[in-house]
């Protein structure tokens, strides 16, 4: 059977993409890919980049603040958001374009529209155009979810939060994970009155505990109001602002409300049920360690499998997958031993297991220390950074890392080498010590805190 393609790809984030250029430039396919919004995906427009720019411009306000303290003579005179709005969307047009030139040069065609699947080799473009590919590759991610309740409409996601044409004076925020918290600390950074709600008992639920709670004393003395085991009744457009019930009778107004209550794989109305690929529970995509579906020439990645969410995960399954259908060699992306970060403020590094997890099947050994940093305590500010090592008892490796401190995503990145290739706390310990910084507790911790 002849095919217009070799692969056919729907969704331009970074997993898609990444699959196109290597299976057109390395593997000699003949590709083409689909996306109905901008290319780059949720990453590049809507979630990494654009947020990661809005940590460095809420970090600022409390720079500034330090520096003073350092006799630096600083005047503030507010944060302009306008201006950084206008210049964040030249940043996305630029990065938007530079996926699609880099697509295109590898010879991938790109279709600016939605596609659905007609059967296992065939698509549907938006303007009725039908294409027929050997391989189909679903890349859409996941889309941010709002649970149903009086006045939902009314509430914005992490999606829309870049395109306000002016910060509101108050928010509320819901949820606990880790978008949620990322923006508190950036809007309340950026000079908003942040009150976060999450029905949980602690924030940044799956994480490991005492780091949960760190960053949660962390953010509340940074001016966020949390309020734990709290969520939304319902919600009302009035004169004064979006009035809000809360279950736990703490209602009042707020200048706007957003939700970050999890997301949900972009997978309705692609037809993939029709041709009996197999879902998840949750709408994700099942495939095997080849990310191959139920339906053979079907192939997935990204956060529409719902693996592990992260930018870089699906950049390694895009590439595998790009190696093991066009490039001759057997892949297999390595969900092992991820490392990650969460952009609250302070930021949050991790890399291998929690606490608890690491409790479940190890013998333990937890080495731990928070103190105040060199930096901020000069300025008279009271935070604490927290490194931590998990350690296996009996092996002496390091089972996992926890970093919590201005930096920790840059830091946890080296480490990480360090616990992917398996390194004892032995090793970690004959590491000498880089003066003065706060780093060099990762090697000087030598006696454990709690055994388990």
């Amino acid at each position: 059977m002849t095919f217009d393609y070799d692969l056919f790809v729907i969704g331009g984030g970074s997993g898609g993409v990444r699959a196109a250029r290597i299976a057109a430039s390395e593997g000699g396919a003949k590709v083409a890919l689909a996306e109905e919004f901008r290319m780059g995906g949720t990453c590049v427009i809507r979630g990494c980049v654009p947020k990661k720019l809005m940590v460095f411009a809420s970090g600022f306000s409390q720079m500034m603040e330090d520096g003073k303290s350092y006799g630096w003579d600083i005047r503030q005179n507010g944060f302009d958001w306008p201006k950084f709005k206008t210049h964040l969307e030249t940043e996305l047009d630029r990065l938007e374009a530079a996926y699609r030139r880099n697509a295109q040069n590898a010879g991938v065609t790109i279709y600016d529209s939605r596609a659905v699947l007609k059967d296992a080799h065939t698509v549907v473009l938006a303007d009725g155009q039908t294409v027929s590919a050997k391989h189909i590759l679903i890349a859409t991610g996941g889309y941010p979810f709002v649970p149903d309740l009086p006045g939902r409409d009314l509430a914005m996601t992490s999606n829309e939060i870049f395109l306000q044409e002016e910060l509101p004076k108050s928010i509320l925020i819901v949820g606990g994970g880790y978008i949620a918290c990322e923006f508190a600390c950036i809007l309340n950074g950026l000079g908003v009155e942040v009150t976060q709600f999450y029905r949980g008992a602690q924030i940044l639920n799956g994480f490991d505990e005492e780091v949960r709670g760190h960053i949660g004393e962390s953010m509340i003395d940074s001016g966020v109001s949390l309020s734990l085991g709290c969520d939304v009744m319902e919600m009302e457009q009035q004169d004064q602002g979006i009035w809000v019930k809360a279950t736990s009778g703490k209602d009042r107004h707020y200048d706007a409300v957003l939700y970050a209550t999890g997301r949900m794989p972009n997978t309705t109305g692609l037809g993939l049920e029709d041709l009996g690929v197999k879902l998840g529970r949750r709408g994700e995509i099942l495939v095997d360690e080849w990310s191959q579906t139920s339906v053979p020439s079907i192939y997935a990645v990204g956060d529409v499998t719902d693996r592990i969410n992260l930018t870089p995960v699906a950049i390694r399954e895009g590439h595998a997958f790009a190696d093991t259908v066009f490039g001759g060699k057997k892949v297999k992306a390595d969900h092992t031993c991820v490392p990650g970060a969460v952009f609250t403020q302070p930021e949050y590094g991790y890399v291998g297991m929690t606490e608890e997890e690491a409790r479940k099947d190890h013998s333990i050994e937890v080495y731990a220390t928070a103190f105040k940093p060199m930096k901020t305590a000069f300025a008279g500010r009271s935070d604490r950074v927290l490194f931590k090592l998990i350690v296996d008892a009996e092996t002496r490796k390091v089972l996992g890392c926890h970093i919590v401190a201005e930096g920790a995503a840059e830091l946890i990145q080296l480490a990480a080498i360090a616990v992917k290739m398996g390194a004892t706390k032995e090793n970690f310990d004959r590491t000498v010590a880089v003066h003065p910084t706060i780093a060099e507790e990762l090697v000087t911790m030598r006696t454990p805190v709690r055994t388990a």
